[in-house]
């Protein structure tokens, strides 16, 4: 039944109440009446470890997540998982050695990195380039997906969800930082509170199907009925390979995609930019524990029902338009089967980490803009109280963007495949410019220009290259697997590994060529002192690492 109970309208109600109202409460706790615009945009030294752990999850999970890759649970099983397991691994190595370099230097945004590291020029061009991707491509994506979600669970119509997401998110990120950041600790409550309800409701209803009941059973019963669906490695021979080609989610692209995502990105290093090192660091540890639950949420579901579908449920609520099983629809179909009361609470989790997604991109849009282009270019003389108005400005102007554009954006639902491919065109060439800056002094203005233009350029041309020249002869050693139409391509993690190799090579090469010609590069200051970790971080870290090792060795 797609639609609410006047009980799920209340659960909600009291979602939103408690939201609002704590955010409302920080926002006035914490108002002055001088606004400082590292305050507002970054929550300076006032955000705890809990609520910056809290808030990067709550911005990262969003309806890609648990409709996309519940979906790919559907499709084809645990192996998706590895986007949230390897992405707790990367997680700890962001804030050992990354957070470090950028507290140390006082940085505040990425594009401010690149001016400190490169040059006016790499930051500008870059600042123009994030600005485009976030408001165009991520925001839009994260605000029509989550709409069709809620639409295809509620019954309200596609525009109406829309513009009540986005006056929400509107209202959460005027507060700034500090309201975004504390009630996002709200906002994963309700999330995973939600997420593991729908959770249990799916595991139980496989137990029933055979007989018994306890999501223990229902858990068996899956590996039992579905055991193809709980590898997380995939064999070459599965048609889902072209998605996660095997050993590449531990020893290629996936870290790639991942490290370009927790450390090369203004959407989430935001959250800990304005903290203590110990304090981010701590903030940053505890997602890593938050993000080992996700697969329990998201991707569970999913292969509930994919063994429902196989024992005869969900014969036609899967079917697309065009009549073709869509595992994008797994999650709603769940959703729609919980009583009354709880799929209220579960429609409020999803809700929460829509809105939290859309609250986070939303900030950094602003907080780009202001910093390293109004600031720097249109007004370097506007005080503190001026930024932060211009700031709010742009919240609306980019959220109004957001709406206009949404409906026109031609992705399916949940779009998980396609947000991470069409991110990974970009995404090796800007780790490799990060990460060369980080480390290597010698790294040249002209080095990253190449990296960011030229890893474009390659991810395009190995895009397309299938459709040029025959690729099959890669098959034999896991590079190129034939797609739907026959035609052998490249998997896209593998493409994105390829493409960083390219742009460290020609980094390397133009800053030795520079070098020699006696032309200097704007190093950092790296402590390498401040890598030292503190003892309960440290066996925080081990007891992740070690619970990845045994999840993988158990699903191997």
């Amino acid at each position: 039944m797609n639609h609410l109970q006047p009980i799920d309208y209340a659960v909600f109600l009291f979602y939103f109440l408690v939201v609002a109202g704590y955010g409302l409460w920080i926002y006035q706790r914490k108002k002055k009446a001088n606004v400082d615009s590292k305050d507002y945009f970054l929550a300076e030294g006032s955000l705890t470890w809990w609520a910056i752990g809290a808030s990067l999850i709550a911005s990262n999970i969003s309806a890609e997540q648990f409709i996309g890759m519940s979906g790919a649970g559907f499709k084809l099983g645990l192996a998706v998982a590895s986007y949230e397991w390897m992405a707790a691994a990367t997680l700890i190595i962001v804030a050992v050695f990354f957070m470090p370099v950028y507290l140390k230097n006082k940085i505040y945004t990425m594009p401010q990195f690149l001016s400190t590291r490169y040059n006016g020029t790499v930051a500008m061009i870059m600042a123009v380039f994030w600005l485009l991707l976030y408001v165009v491509v991520n925001l839009t994506s994260i605000l029509f997906l989550g709409a069709l979600a809620i639409s295809s669970i509620s019954g309200l119509s596609l525009n109406l969800c829309m513009y009540c997401l986005a006056v929400f998110a509107i209202f959460i990120t005027l507060g700034g930082m500090k309201v975004i950041g504390f009630t996002d600790v709200i906002q994963v409550f309700f999330l995973v509170l939600g997420g593991l309800v729908t959770t249990y409701l799916a595991l139980n209803l496989v137990a029933e199907k055979f007989g018994t009941t306890g999501v223990m059973n229902g858990f068996h019963l899956m590996t039992q009925h579905a055991g193809d669906h709980f590898h997380m490695i995939l064999k070459r021979d599965n048609p889902s390979y072209l998605d996660l080609p095997g050993l590449t989610v531990l020893l290629g692209g996936m870290w790639i995609a991942n490290f370009s995502y927790w450390g090369c990105n203004q959407y989430i290093t935001q959250r800990a930019l304005g903290a203590d090192l110990p304090t981010a660091r701590n903030g940053i540890l505890f997602a890593a524990f938050l993000k080992l639950l996700m697969p329990v949420i998201v991707v569970l579901p999913g292969i509930a029902a994919f063994v429902l579908y196989q024992q005869g449920s969900f014969q036609t609520e899967l079917l697309n338009a065009d009549g073709v099983i869509a595992g994008d629809r797994a999650y709603p179909v769940l959703l729609n089967l919980l009583p009354a009361g709880l799929k209220g609470l579960s429609f409020a989790a999803l809700t929460a980490a829509i809105v939290a997604s859309l609250a986070g991109k939303t900030n950094s849009i602003a907080t780009i803009f202001t910093l390293d282009i109004y600031k720097k270019v249109l007004n370097k003389n506007a005080d503190e109280n001026k930024q932060v108005q211009i700031g709010k400005i742009v919240v609306v102007a980019a959220m109004l963007i957001a709406v206009f554009i949404a409906p026109h954006l031609g992705i399916d639902k949940g779009g998980l495949n396609y947000i991470q491919e069409y991110t990974g065109f970009v995404s090796p060439g800007i780790f490799a410019m990060f990460i060369m800056g980080f480390f290597w002094k010698k790294t040249t203005s002209n080095a990253a220009l190449f990296a960011t233009i030229d890893g474009f350029l390659f991810s395009v041309l190995l895009k397309f290259l299938p459709g040029m020249v025959d690729l099959s002869s890669l098959a034999s050693i896991g590079f190129s697997k034939a797609n739907t139409t026959g035609i052998f391509e490249i998997p896209f993690l593998d493409r994105m590994g390829i493409v960083f190799a390219l742009c460290i090579a020609g980094m390397f090469i133009i800053s030795m060529i520079e070098n020699a010609d006696g032309k200097k590069s704007h190093a950092l200051e790296v402590d390498t002192t401040l890598f030292k970790v503190s003892n309960s971080f440290l066996v925080g870290s081990l007891i992740i690492c070690g619970l990845l090792v045994a999840l993988y060795t158990m699903f191997w």
